[in-house]
């Protein structure tokens, strides 16, 4: 199966709830599968307190945000955090989750290959 690759081009959390969900079914087939968070975005991961729409999700028997996070790494998606992004929001890889790595859009280019690509 191709890969997928995930441009997250906002810091919404209901987008990153959009791409982690998506990325973590792809996962579960196997595939290669990651999310770049670009710009702003990457201050999304930084973020403990609960995402603004988590209580009606828990209400509706779906993962939080946090939790759809750990899932979609256990399956095997990759965070990778714009390192301008983290410049922009004065925020260091450490402070990210043991989860993330950095990296750069040339670098994502550059690796594409087949993969599909989805930007959010």
């Amino acid at each position: 199966m191709r890969g997928l690759t995930i441009i997250l081009a906002s810091d919404d959390s209901e987008r990153l709830y959009s791409a982690l969900s998506i990325a973590a079914a792809h996962a579960a087939t196997g595939a290669s599968t990651r999310i770049f968070l670009e710009g702003r975005s990457v201050a999304l991961l930084a973020e403990r307190s609960p995402a603004p729409r988590d209580a009606d999700r828990n209400a509706g028997g779906l993962p939080t945000l946090a939790e759809i996070r750990a899932e979609s790494t256990h399956l095997g998606v990759r965070l990778i955090a714009c390192q301008g992004g983290m410049a922009l929001a004065e925020l260091e890889i450490g402070q990210l989750g043991p989860d993330v790595e950095a990296g750069g859009l040339v670098g994502l280019m550059t690796s594409l290959g087949d993969d599909r690509l989805i930007t959010l």
